[in-house]
């Protein structure tokens, strides 16, 4: 049990949207993949390594007023499959979902293979991976076949 003086106090938001269960320490490539530094103005909570009875230790994005886009979404599940997503409304999440990793991801990120065509500036190719599996996070490549894993995806972001 969480004793009263150890609870952590995080405002709640009126409007927005808040992406719990992020995993321990991404939270600030969540805010990158957001296009989130600050300067929109708009109220942003960033809490890390928070303790979590489900994970152990977790991060917590709020963000006042905005709401995520699906494209949006994906990205955060390549960063953290297990995050949630909220969405408030007047004080109340009216919505919650767990992300996840779509079957097919189109140009989001790009493939580690310099040699892939869609890595050469003359070819107009969308860059496709295919998840072949959840846990651990695997993608293929569509068109080379290269491999990517969880941390080659996260130092995309970085």
């Amino acid at each position: 049990m969480i004793k009263e003086e150890e609870k952590l106090i995080v405002r709640r938001i009126k409007e927005g949207t808040v992406i719990d269960h992020i995993s321990p320490g991404s939270s600030l490539n969540v805010l990158k993949v957001l296009g989130i530094t600050g300067e929109e103005g708009m109220t942003v909570a960033l809490v890390m390594n928070v303790p979590s009875r489900k994970m152990g230790k977790k991060d917590i994005v709020k963000i006042e007023g905005r709401e995520l886009t699906q494209d949006q979404v994906d990205k955060i599940a390549l960063i953290s499959p297990d995050a949630t997503i909220n969405i408030v409304r007047d004080y109340r999440v009216v919505e919650k979902r767990k992300v996840s990793v779509p079957e097919v991801i189109r140009g989001i990120i790009r493939c580690p293979n310099p040699m892939c065509i869609t890595n050469q500036q003359r070819e107009a190719v969308i860059p496709t991976f295919r998840r072949i599996s959840d846990s651990p996070l695997v993608l293929r490549c569509e068109y080379c076949g290269a491999i990517l894993e969880r941390k080659d995806i996260l130092d995309q972001f970085r």
